[in-house]
């Protein structure tokens, strides 16, 4: 149980694991089949019966309406997550000086840009970004930290 509830905690591919170790530990083979499908059919069975009834009405002119409120409400937050990541960055960069700020914030748009207008996945701007701040923005001073951090742990 306390697998479980460390499970529902932090859903995702460990949730299915631990149900495939309940399965086969009560079943075998057979038990991972049941507490697999006891696990994925009803959320399976209720998006697949929520896209049908979506498909059925979504040409009604109040179905088309309502997403026209909901899609710009959406962007919206999404914006507003966007800026909760990005204001620490900002505080931080903003302390360290003007050329830092003026980085960070050069850097935040460059990317939103190679999404939006690149159309790049998401993956290769992160991969990117991370490769570029270890190169600009590591300091001078975090080297000799890390040769001396692996000479203590010979």
């Amino acid at each position: 149980m306390h697998l479980w509830n460390l499970c529902i905690l932090t859903p995702g591919i460990n949730l299915v694991a631990l149900t495939v170790l309940i399965g086969r530990k009560l079943g075998g083979a057979w038990g991972i089949a049941v507490s697999l499908a006891g696990l994925l059919l009803p959320s399976a069975t209720i998006t697949c019966l929520i896209t049908v009834g979506f498909s059925s009405i979504q040409h009604l002119p109040v179905v088309q309406a309502i997403l026209r409120g909901v899609v710009p409400a959406t962007g919206g937050i999404m914006l507003l997550v966007g800026l909760n990541f990005a204001l620490p960055l900002i505080r931080r960069s903003y302390k360290e000086g003007i050329l830092y700020l003026l980085a960070s914030g050069v850097l935040i748009i460059v990317y939103a840009l190679a999404v939006i207008l690149l159309k790049l996945s998401v993956i290769v701007v992160v991969l990117g970004a991370a490769f570029l701040g270890a190169l600009f923005f590591s300091s001078k001073s975090d080297v000799p930290l890390l040769q001396q951090e692996q000479k203590e742990q010979q």
